[in-house]
């Protein structure tokens, strides 16, 4: 098919490092190398074809997400509230809102960030929602009334 592929760098975020894979993947479905045999001569050979045209590069991604860890730690009896004794850790729902891996727009010091939700932060102190990037790196933590909910949590981040 003659698509370049970049061996170098495998942790770049191009069409050259990963989409070519899946394009001759998708391509398997149209062309097939099958047997053939005439009066003179005989062997394998492709068949069908396929035009490959410009389409946009999008990087997609799983969240990060954390799950339940029900035993990470263990009990303190010495404690005098016995329901305080493991930290929380995650959660897909927050108070404010928004669920892990919503899209949203998050606003701080007049710039505009984009990201998708991934935590947040509720005490006396302060409440924060965390906004973190495709490669889910924390962008930062959020007041939650200048965060805007722009796309529900659909499973999987698109990069746009």
């Amino acid at each position: 098919m003659g698509l370049p592929k970049n061996k170098e760098d495998k942790s770049a975020q191009t069409p050259e490092t990963h989409a070519n894979d899946g394009i001759a993947l998708a391509c398997c479905n149209f062309v097939s190398y099958e047997k053939f045999q005439t009066a003179n001569t005989h062997g394998h050979q492709w068949f069908g074809e396929v035009q490959i045209t410009q389409a946009p590069f999008r990087v997609i991604a799983r969240p990060n997400l954390y799950r339940r860890q029900l035993h990470f730690e263990n009990p303190d009896s010495n404690k005098p509230n016995l329901n305080q004794y493991r930290k929380r850790k995650g959660g897909t729902i927050t108070p404010f809102g928004f669920r892990s891996g919503d899209y949203v727009l998050a606003k701080k010091a007049d710039q505009e960030y984009f990201g998708w939700v991934g935590g947040y932060t509720d005490t006396e102190k302060a409440k924060k929602v965390s906004v973190y990037d495709i490669n889910w790196k924390r962008i930062g933590q959020f007041t939650p009334s200048k965060v805007k909910l722009l796309q529900r949590k659909t499973g999987l981040l698109v990069a746009r």
